[in-house]
């Protein structure tokens, strides 16, 4: 991926992308990420406008964000947008859910929601049974033919389930733009899976979503500063500790590019993966933060030093 170019294709298709996007799933998000609590609707507004102003305008959310809260706050934010957006949202396969319709259904939902008349990605958010892989992308196939979306893919799809709607789309001469999936330097089992590079085969755009770890790889805790909450749960202080020799060479290797951020090292790297990082943002200052990850790259040895520091961590 040419970190000199500005924008890069999403998949195969004519869409253009910056190297980094904005996670909206703390947009509303009460259970998770305590909306309303240190962060709200005013905040968010100035993450959307930060964004936008320096050339980042690909969000991602859901319609499971915060209940539709998400997509009705981006919704609301597009309305007043002073340039163009690349808007994706997903569909999530409930067990109730059983046929094509009920995804165009939902679909219809989300762009009333988001005040569009066609969103520009449009994924399936997990590949949960007893729905075959093959009927949802059939439907994906339907509302790419019916002008719902402009390009559609998936989400946390291993590489066989991604190759198999790959090539379900490919009947309808539909390429599948994206895959979905966590990645980040304490996460690396798209590398590990084979799936990072299936995607390459592919042309399939990498989509990674909490590129920060949720907040680990910021360098904002420790382990007596642990995450609050249910992030908490997952990220234990004995993470914490096994974490921090890999965060001390993050923050040498971000010195060494002009003081960059433990942040911003973390969202390079990712990118320089050939992924394209979503990290989400309650605030400006959190976007711009984020955006201090692009105009520079991390040297192939840097890479190779952070990939071994990363690999000691179980």
């Amino acid at each position: 991926m040419d970190q000199n170019e500005a924008l890069i294709r999403l998949g195969k298709t004519d869409i253009q992308i910056p190297h980094l996007g904005i996670g909206a799933w703390a947009w509303g998000d009460q259970r998770f990420w305590n909306f309303g609590q240190g962060y709200g609707e005013v905040d968010i507004r100035a993450a959307f406008d930060a964004s936008l102003e320096a050339g980042v305008n690909f969000f991602d959310t859901a319609e499971v964000y915060g209940s539709g809260r998400s997509e009705r706050y981006l919704g609301s934010f597009l309305l007043g947008a002073s340039k163009p957006v690349i808007v994706a949202t997903k569909f999530f396969p409930f067990p109730w859910r059983l046929t094509q319709a009920t995804l165009l259904h939902a679909l219809r939902g989300s762009l009333e929601r988001l005040n569009l008349q066609q969103v520009d990605l449009y994924q399936v958010h997990q590949p949960f049974p007893p729905v075959a892989i093959e009927t949802w992308a059939e439907a994906l196939a339907q509302a790419v033919q019916q002008g719902l979306t402009r390009a559609v893919g998936v989400s946390n799809y291993s590489a066989e389930q991604m190759q198999r709607a790959s090539a379900a789309l490919a009947k309808h001469g539909i390429a599948l733009a994206s895959n979905q999936v966590e990645y980040s330097l304490l996460n690396r089992k798209a590398e590990q899976s084979g799936l990072l590079k299936t995607c390459q085969e592919l042309g399939v755009t990498l989509i990674a979503y909490s590129p920060l770890a949720q907040g680990v790889l910021t360098g904002k805790y420790f382990p007596e500063h642990p995450l609050p909450g249910i992030r908490g749960w997952r990220y234990s202080r004995a993470l914490l500790e096994k974490a921090q020799p890999l965060l001390r060479l993050m923050g040498e290797s971000g010195e060494a590019h002009g003081d960059k951020s433990v942040a911003q090292v973390a969202l390079n790297w990712t990118i320089r993966k050939g992924a394209v990082p979503i990290p989400g943002a309650k605030n400006e200052k959190q976007v711009r933060d984020n955006l201090g990850a692009l105009g520079w790259q991390l040297s192939e040895a840097e890479v190779a030093a952070l990939d071994d520091a990363s690999e000691k961590i179980k």
